[in-house]
C-alpha cells in the first residue's frame, strides 16, 4: 500500500489500485523526484494534472506537500474507483476523471497545467507518448515543469517542437524525465 511522504498528509495511507495492471512509483523515486521539484518551486500553489494516475500517489503527494488543485486521469475502471477513493482526503482539491489521457487533454478548458505527471505503461508506444506530449503542450503554463516516468530500458521520449528535457536520472527499472515548454 502506497503512503504519502511528505507535508499536511505525511503517512496517510493510499488505497492501492487491485491486480497488477499498474506499476506504483517507490518511495524511494517519489522521495528524489519531489525533493527535486520543490527546489524548483514547482509544487507549492500548482494546478496539477495526472495522467494515468493508478491510485493517484504523484498528484496526491504534490496536494499534500502545496498543490492548489490536482486532476487524475485513468481509464481503468479499478483504477478510477481507486482514484475516488484516495481523493476523499483531499476534498474539492481532487477531480478525477475515468477516460484516455488524450482524450481529456483535448478536453481541457481549465486553467493552464503547471505540473504534469505522465506515468504510462511502460507498454505504450513511444509515437503514441510523443502524441500526448504534443497535445499537451499547448496546455502547458509556460513555467510548467512536466515529469515522463518510464521504464529504464525504453529510449528517451520523442518532445515535441516547443518542448525540452532538463534532467532525467534512473532508479533501477525507471527513468524519470523531466522537461519543459521553451
Amino acid at each position: 500500500m502506497a503512503r504519502i511522504i511528505a507535508g499536511t498528509h505525511k503517512g496517510r495511507r493510499l488505497a492501492a489500485v487491485p491486480g497488477e495492471g499498474t506499476r506504483p512509483t517507490s518511495d524511494r523515486v517519489k522521495e528524489s523526484l519531489f525533493s527535486r521539484l520543490e527546489g524548483y518551486n514547482a509544487i507549492d500553489d500548482a494546478v496539477v494534472v495526472d495522467l494515468f494516475a493508478g491510485s493517484g500517489a504523484l498528484g496526491f503527494e504534490a496536494l499534500s506537500r502545496g498543490a492548489a488543485a490536482l486532476e487524475a486521469v485513468d481509464t481503468a475502471e479499478q483504477a478510477y474507483r481507486t482514484l475516488v477513493k484516495n481523493a476523499e482526503m483531499f476534498g474539492d482539491q481532487a477531480t478525477i476523471h475515468k477516460g484516455q489521457a488524450l482524450r481529456y487533454l483535448r478536453a481541457h478548458t481549465g486553467p493552464p497545467i503547471e505540473l504534469l505527471f505522465c506515468d504510462p505503461p511502460y507498454s505504450l508506444g513511444e509515437d503514441e507518448l510523443h502524441t500526448i506530449l504534443a497535445e499537451a503542450l499547448p496546455q502547458l503554463h509556460e513555467a510548467a515543469t512536466v515529469v515522463i516516468e518510464r521504464g529504464s530500458r525504453s529510449p528517451e521520449p520523442s518532445w515535441p517542437a516547443g518542448m525540452e528535457p532538463f534532467h532525467h536520472k534512473t532508479y533501477g527499472t525507471t527513468t524519470i524525465w523531466l522537461a519543459e515548454p521553451v
